[in-house]
């Protein structure tokens, strides 16, 4: 046997004992992302000097759009609010046919959102227009876009999504496509798997890629996972002396120590390397705040929406002179169980008829879409061991279910790794098929 036979009889059976559903996981060694505290990961990301090169703002064909989806909110909404009455998206374009990615965004961001900022250059840069649309959990989707302004229902979220996707590309019928690729990060993931599974029966996009980006895998238990993260205990925090001013004093004295103020996108990773760098409970208290703004902010839109009365009496004007802070205040005591109980399951038990929590939480997480994920090699996920919002059984989940399209990598927090370039390539290598 010659030694290139030899080889690939080597290579044949070392393809036949790995198990084809066998997923790609990358030893912290070789992957080389020097950020291993999932929390410390979660907030300050990549080091500079470790991400990608992109092109800068003025490198880039774009501009911002807006389309009317929902007329009737003109009337629905008060005054103020006329901002949100037509849904605001981003596209960048480019000089010649090329596919065309859509970007989703997290819990509660907007379509500007840093991470969607950031996955727009990637993948502009690569030839790609880019479309990016805000989170059907942003309080501008749900006055503009959500026809029930509850969103949670993964179904009905998609739903909305697919008519905004659909009006995006009849506002614009001189762009030149070739081919659609869908993407989305932490719950803008899982937005994303749920659009993908709509498109089969609509086929009005076809999909030739779906890239899920940190999702939710059980929705219910990404949500405990945050929600709990408030409840922290933070030294240092008493009755005398709060959360935010605990953080702001060692902001205020890492500047002072730095000899200027430098607000630039370095600067948490620079902050946690200096001595006044906040501890994992204070940091775990950081994420968690900020979920519970986004939570807050869910519940008073989706309330004042449709009048419920939860937390902004139904008839209590609201004009530009009014002060909406008692209300927030009130909508922050509220977190997502709260919301889930008091206004989504209510609305979708109304609209479907529908049973207990458990069946909702089934419904409206990957696990609903388990047959679809398995059997359709178009979707791909990449994900983290350490990341904050996977509960016990979600990794096992995805490697029986999306085998080989799984890609995990070893740390990064949750979405805090998206930036290093080692996940920038892959995330190109695998739209390039």
């Amino acid at each position: 046997m010659s030694g290139l036979s030899r080889f690939a009889a080597l290579l044949g059976g070392l393809l036949l004992s790995t198990p084809l559903w066998a997923a790609v996981d990358l030893d912290a060694t070789s992957y080389g992302y020097p950020l291993t505290n999932p929390f410390e990961a979660t907030i300050a990301t990549t080091p500079p000097e470790l991400r990608p090169k992109l092109p800068a703002d003025e490198d880039i064909k774009q501009a911002d759009y807006a389309v009317k989806l929902r007329p009737e909110r003109e009337f629905e909404l008060p005054a103020n609010f006329w901002p949100v009455t037509k849904l605001h998206y981003r596209l960048a374009r480019q000089d010649k046919p090329a596919p065309l990615v859509f970007i989703i965004a997290g819990t509660g961001a907007p379509y500007s959102s840093s991470l969607a900022e950031y996955l727009k250059k990637l993948f502009y840069s690569d030839g790609y227009h880019v479309v990016q649309l805000s989170s059907p959990t942003s309080y501008d989707f749900m006055a503009a876009a959500s026809r029930h302004a509850t969103p949670g229902v993964s179904t009905e979220d998609a739903d909305d999504l697919y008519r905004v996707m659909q009006a995006v590309r009849a506002q614009h019928p001189d762009l030149p496509i070739t081919d659609y690729y869908l993407t989305g990060y932490s719950l803008g993931a899982l937005d994303a798997a749920f659009v993908s599974k709509l498109d089969e029966t609509r086929r009005s996009f076809n999909f030739k890629r779906v890239l899920l980006l940190n999702p939710p895998v059980n929705l219910y238990t990404s949500i405990t996972n945050l929600d709990r993260l408030v409840e922290t205990r933070v030294k240092g925090v008493d009755n005398d002396t709060t959360f935010y001013q605990l953080v702001l004093g060692k902001l205020t004295r890492y500047f002072q120590q730095k000899g200027y103020i430098d607000l630039n996108d370095a600067l948490l990773y620079d902050f946690q390397e200096s001595k006044q760098h906040l501890s994992n409970e204070q940091m775990a208290m950081l994420i968690g705040t900020s979920f519970r703004f986004s939570s807050a902010d869910i519940a008073f839109t989706s309330d004042l929406i449709n009048r419920r009365g939860l937390i902004t009496p139904p008839n209590y004007p609201i004009n530009d002179g009014t002060s909406l802070t008692p209300f927030f205040k009130r909508a922050l005591q509220c977190d997502f169980d709260c919301y889930i109980a008091e206004q989504l399951v209510p609305m979708w038990r109304k609209r479907t008829g529908g049973g207990s929590l458990l069946q909702l939480i089934d419904q409206v997480s990957l696990y609903g879409l388990e047959d679809y994920l398995k059997n359709s090699p178009k979707i791909a996920v990449m994900h983290n061991a350490d990341d904050v919002i996977l509960g016990p059984g979600d990794l096992g989940f995805l490697r029986r279910t999306m085998g080989k399209r799984l890609t995990l990598y070893p740390h990064g927090g949750h979405c805090g790794n998206l930036n290093y370039r080692i996940n920038a390539l892959n995330m190109l290598e695998f739209f390039r098929g």
